[in-house]
């Protein structure tokens, strides 16, 4: 039995007359894209076209899921929203809080007993404002997404960038930072600039050792880290009905790597049998009953380049497996020789210490088995472990199946260790070293979705390799980044010459899914007498404060803060790893504001002027200083600035530490909003160039700020230290209410705002 049935039903009921509807006023055929988009318009029936790339566009979704590390500031939000309990179904998932060491029995239990008061504090909020709470340990939020809570049809926003993965059941399921899911939560529309459409026709079928996982590396190698910027990735063709549920969800999933707003398929065989698999059947059966609106109209598919922006075609036939990396992970490189020419020629270590599998991107069933395939043929062929071996199993569903079916012993014949059910590694929460900053530089292979340099061990001599769960094993056993296993031989402990005969696996469990506990808790019915304590003197939790709002007089004289030279992600801007023990502190955390970020002045890191003294130091304590003296500041960035991880807290803490503007070449989508939502001005450079203008000791004022209005540039007058000036211009795309987000000091002021009126 499904979760929230009525809730489903009722999107199945609407549906009909909406898509005819928004086929009529639009005055064409549809996309599955573009059935979902107007099938959730916060005004219901759909009355005129929007002009994709340009409208922004209100939208009410069915569900939200939240990841601890950002539900914290999520829940902090919402609980000064002045709501009793969430609008619309909303799950907490423990997964992220979680360090990898010694295994998962030891791991669990050391989480639970440091982060307690964390894991207490989104408990008792769950169970007060009616949110469903999973356990540490119960699973990645996006695998048990997948499992329990997506649907065909339906839209879905999630606090982390990798909700996209329920695309992978065919919803339209979109990153946001916490203060768009908190507009949700309180029963507000959610914001949403009309996406452009990117079509991916997939024929031919995968074989072999090609994976799902190669589709999306080869996607990303296509259309680079920013080439699906503002674009929702509709994939379709004979291809895309070939590939499992779960190698959908994968090939979503990493469409966060691409830039793009969320990737969908369109309802399918393989959709229904996932949905019976996990205890869906009524989900499936209302499915099938409007199974023509679940997927794009015919002439759609049989003529993409006329409703899609753009059309990419990939045979599937003549895919080969890849490894995407290191430091990116949209530079690509075929398994094999080609490896050997670009590891030599750049100096890539072609020794493996370690293969990991798992993550939200590839800890299914089917990834498992078919990854311990190979496993078991190295056992079976006398073969070795070169390599250390990981595995993160991606819901306790999947791993208690997995357990009762052999597949995790093979793995542990191999000596590999088995972690928790959390993202681990992936998002840095990995005990390899005692000292990263000055580890070795070596060689890792693993089936996730970010390779960004220090991203997994916080090493920045790391090199990081993305392949599927079936390459990774195959590597790691032979202990070399340049393994072949369709073309190589390795040499058993009886000196025998062998090779590895393909992967093979099931799509589903043979016997079915089972497991004993979940880790699911239900809120109560009533949650208003429970209590939520947050101790006064807790590092890791604060109570939030409202921001208040920048005035137009304190944006002359605003310094320069730092200007980002190169790729400046999420990660940069606010780092995870050790830090996510302080996301919901919000003070404690701004400890860390940009400083992974690459100084243009200098080529350092955390190490700027502070103008007031002609000191250097930290970025956080030199904007303290700022905030001190009364004196805002600015950040200025390069391309895509931004990416990677929805987390609010890049936007938050330079808000907190007085930033108040953010000049770019370009944003990445979700980033860009969260610096509306938090009151500030996300600008971008009018003519690129101008970036090269920027001086280590630079003055900015903002001239025409009195005048912020849609579609008006904003001069800036940049102040040289030598008296000189130049005049620049920005861009913005804010409209009006986005404004008032900023007159108020943020989005949250206006919502308290609306609900004391």
């Amino acid at each position: 039995m499904a979760f929230d049935i009525d809730m489903i039903k009722d999107v199945y009921s609407n549906m009909s007359d909406r898509v005819n509807k928004a086929r009529e006023v639009v005055g064409k055929p549809l996309t599955l894209s573009e059935k979902i988009l107007y099938s959730h318009l916060w005004d219901g029936t759909p009355s005129k076209a929007f002009v994709r790339g340009k409208d922004y566009v209100d939208f009410a979704p069915d569900r939200i899921a939240c990841q601890d590390a950002t539900a914290q500031m999520a829940l902090l939000q919402f609980m000064q929203a002045g709501k009793p309990k969430v609008a619309v179904p909303t799950t907490v998932h423990c997964d992220h809080l979680i360090q990898a060491k010694s295994g998962a029995a030891a791991d669990l239990k050391s989480a639970n007993n440091t982060s307690a008061e964390v894991f207490n504090f989104l408990e008792s909020v769950s169970n007060k404002y009616g949110i469903g709470f999973w356990k540490p340990g119960a699973g990645i939020i996006h695998q048990v997404v997948l499992e329990n809570y997506a649907f065909p049809g339906g839209m879905m926003i999630g606090t982390d960038s990798h909700t996209v993965n329920a695309g992978g059941l065919g919803m339209v399921a979109i990153g946001v930072g916490g203060a768009d899911a908190v507009d949700v939560m309180a029963g507000m529309a959610w914001e949403l600039k009309f996406p452009k459409l990117i079509g991916v026709k997939l024929t031919g079928t995968i074989s072999g050792w090609t994976a799902p996982k190669d589709v999306i590396l080869k996607v990303a190698e296509i259309l680079t880290v920013k080439g699906g910027t503002g674009a929702i990735v509709e994939y379709f063709g004979s291809g895309a009905t070939s590939l499992s549920c779960t190698g959908k969800g994968t090939i979503c999933n990493m469409g966060a790597e691409i830039g793009a707003t969320t990737s969908t398929f369109g309802y399918d065989d393989s959709m229904e049998r996932y949905l019976r698999a996990t205890d869906r059947a009524d989900i499936a059966d209302a499915a099938n009953e409007v199974r023509e609106h679940l997927t794009a109209d015919a002439d759609v598919y049989a003529n993409p380049e006329q409703y899609f922006d753009e059309v990419i075609e990939i045979n599937l036939s003549e895919l080969t497996p890849l490894l995407n990396g290191p430091f990116t992970p949209d530079l690509s490189t075929k398994v094999g020789s080609d490896m050997t020419e670009k590891a030599t020629e750049n100096e890539w270590p072609l020794a493996v210490e370690w293969g990991l599998i798992g993550s939200c991107t590839n800890s299914s069933y089917e990834d498992l088995s078919r990854a311990s395939s190979i496993a078991q043929q190295a056992i079976d062929k006398g073969l070795k472990m070169k390599s250390e071996l990981g595995i993160n199993p991606g819901s306790e569903q999947v791993r208690f199946t997995a357990a009762r079916d052999g597949i995790l012993q093979v793995f542990e014949n191999l000596n590999a260790k088995i972690f928790t059910n959390a993202c681990g590694p992936c998002i840095g929460q990995w005990a390899r070293y005692s000292d990263p900053k000055n580890a070795p530089k070596n060689s890792i292979v693993h089936s996730f979705n970010r390779n960004f340099a220090k991203r997994a061990d916080g090493n920045p001599n790391t090199h990081a390799f993305v392949a599927s769960p079936e390459i990774t094993a195959a590597i790691a056993i032979a202990g070399r980044l340049d393994f072949n296993p369709m073309t190589d031989k390795l040499i058993n402990e009886n000196g025998e010459e062998v090779m590895f005969d393909e992967p093979t696996g099931w799509e589903l469990p043979p016997k079915g899914f089972e497991v004993e506990d979940a880790g699911y808790l239900a809120p109560d019915e009533d949650g208003s007498g429970v209590v939520v304590k947050v101790a006064t003197d807790s590092e890791r939790l604060q109570l939030l404060e409202p921001f208040t709002p920048i005035k137009d007089k304190n944006l002359m004289g605003v310094k320069l803060l730092i200007k980002a030279f190169g790729k400046c992600t999420t990660d940069h801007i606010s780092m995870a790893g050790p830090w996510l023990r302080f996301r919901g502190h919000l003070d404690n955390i701004s400890n860390n504001c940009l400083i992974g970020a690459v100084n243009a002045f200098g080529h350092k890191t955390n190490f700027v002027k502070n103008q007031l003294t002609g000191e250097f130091g930290g970025v956080p304590d030199t904007a303290r200083a700022y905030k001190a003296a009364g004196v805002r500041s600015i950040v200025v960035g390069d391309h895509n600035y931004g990416e990677g991880s929805s987390r609010e807290h890049a936007a938050m803490e330079p808000r907190h530490l007085g930033v108040a503007a953010v000049l770019v070449k370009s944003f990445a989508r979700i980033h860009e909003t969260n610096l509306k939502k938090q009151g500030m001005l996300g600008l971008t450079f009018a003519t690129e160039s101008d970036y090269d203008l920027i001086q280590e000791d630079d003055t900015f004022n903002f001239i025409d700020i009195a005048e912020f209005a849609p579609d008006k540039q904003l001069t800036i007058e940049v102040v040289h230290a030598d008296g000189s000036k130049d005049v620049i211009k920005a861009n913005h795309t804010y409209n009006q209410p986005q404004i008032d987000w900023y007159r108020e000091g943020s989005a949250l002021n206006v919502i308290k705002k609306e609900n004391a009126a």
